[in-house]
């Protein structure tokens, strides 16, 4: 079994992931083959006193770059992103980052 560390790669910190911190859903990178409920309890096993309500992924096939006649492929990459129940606090992480919406 993987440890939680090993399914939460790293946090998405884009101009859409700051907007939707105002709605308490955060974006996270995660492992390829990590389904949503060790997703969920990843998160709330690493983060204490968070609650989450839903996880919603995604996956990006990886993009074919050519560097002269050779050619591969960057990554694949899977996000998650997280909205946590109405009681639950904000991941500490995050705290201060959140701009609210004009």
């Amino acid at each position: 079994m993987k440890s939680a560390y090993d399914i939460i790669k790293k946090p998405v910190l884009t101009e859409k992931s700051y907007m939707d911190m105002a709605q308490k859903k955060y974006t996270f990178e995660v492992d390829i083959h990590a389904n949503k409920t060790e997703i969920k309890q990843a998160l709330e096993a690493v983060f204490e006193g968070v609650k989450i309500d839903s996880v919603n992924t995604m996956r990006t096939i990886g993009k074919i770059k050519r560097q002269g006649r050779y050619s591969g492929r960057t990554p694949e990459v899977k996000k998650a992103i997280v909205t946590l129940k109405k009681d639950s606090k904000a991941i500490p992480f995050f705290e201060g980052m959140e701009t609210e919406e004009e």
